[in-house]
């Protein structure tokens, strides 16, 4: 047994699994507020990447520059697709909006496929170490500043969703929209808000999936591969999404260990993730930390 990769992989797996756990929130965010599921959550990340890596290569941007301006026209795309888009259907059956948002997800691949092309591109090198040793480990560069902004976020959404006027108004809605509503709460700035949010967060993990695995199209099956973390920790729970995004990163690199050292089916890593999700969901229905819906009749 090769213990010091099995280290190396498992220290891996919990700093991806941050980062799994940052996109699951956005999932947990949009559904806590609307109840329903952005199936375009994927294509988010992947936009992000794009507009950073062209503001980099193409109007040759300094990197944190264009890092902060791409935050930007994320937040501005998740407002104007909730207005333009989401908003009509505010009032009309679930089914219907998550339909619209599997259509999203299409029109955006096709969208990005004309504007960006097919092909895979890298950003240029952008630290000046690329690899850091801590003690027994070597990390990359692009891993650790997953790692601090992955806890940075989850502060912030904390301390957000605690203290801030906006996070209690999202919190009053995510509850009950109605008596939100009653009480003041515009529900139509909490659903823009949750979005814009969501696009933002999206953006910065695809950035950092950007600059490990280089930019694609095919990045948007990250957001596929996260909804298990999502389901696992349960979908109405930030801190199941982060709970759920480490256990996944774990049980993906564990799974591409034991299926390099001793299995060789060659596809443990991608499909490990659905059969734990299963799993638990056979054990419970809810997620680890969701909650449990009741009803009586």
């Amino acid at each position: 047994m090769n213990t010091s990769l099995l280290l190396q992989l498992l220290a891996n797996g919990v700093i991806v699994g941050m980062l799994y756990g940052v996109v699951a929130m956005c999932f947990v965010l949009i559904y806590k507020s609307t109840q329903v599921v952005n199936f375009a959550q994927g294509e988010f990340l992947v936009l992000g990447a794009w507009v950073c890596l062209s503001l980099v290569t193409n109007m040759g941007l300094p990197f944190w520059l264009a890092f902060v301006f791409t935050m930007v026209f994320m937040m501005i795309f998740g407002i104007v697709i909730q207005m333009v888009v989401l908003r009509p259907l505010i009032g009309e059956p679930i089914i219907s909006i998550i339909m619209v948002t599997i259509g999203l997800s299409i029109f955006m691949q096709a969208g990005m496929n004309w504007i960006f092309g097919n092909n895979a591109a890298s950003f240029p090198k952008i630290f000046d170490t690329e690899v850091v040793s801590l003690g027994k480990f070597n990390v990359e560069m692009a891993y650790l500043l997953s790692l601090m902004l992955s806890m940075v976020i989850m502060l912030i959404f904390y301390l957000f969703f605690r203290y801030s006027r906006h996070g209690l108004a999202m919190r009053a809605t995510a509850s009950d929209q109605q008596a939100a509503q009653s009480l003041g709460v515009s529900v139509k700035q909490v659903f823009a808000m949750s979005w814009a949010i969501s696009a933002v967060v999206s953006g910065v993990a695809g950035i950092i999936i950007g600059i490990v695995n280089s930019v694609s199209n095919s990045l948007a099956f990250i957001g596929i591969k996260v909804f298990p973390a999502v389901i696992v920790g349960g979908l109405d729970s930030i801190i199941g999404a982060v709970v759920g995004g480490i256990l996944i990163g774990v049980l993906e690199n564990l799974a591409e260990y034991v299926d390099g050292q001793f299995l060789h089916i060659g596809n443990l890593y991608t499909v490990a993730p659905f059969y734990v999700l299963i799993i638990i969901l056979m054990i419970k229905p809810y997620g680890l930390f969701g909650t449990r819906d009741i009803e009586r009749i």
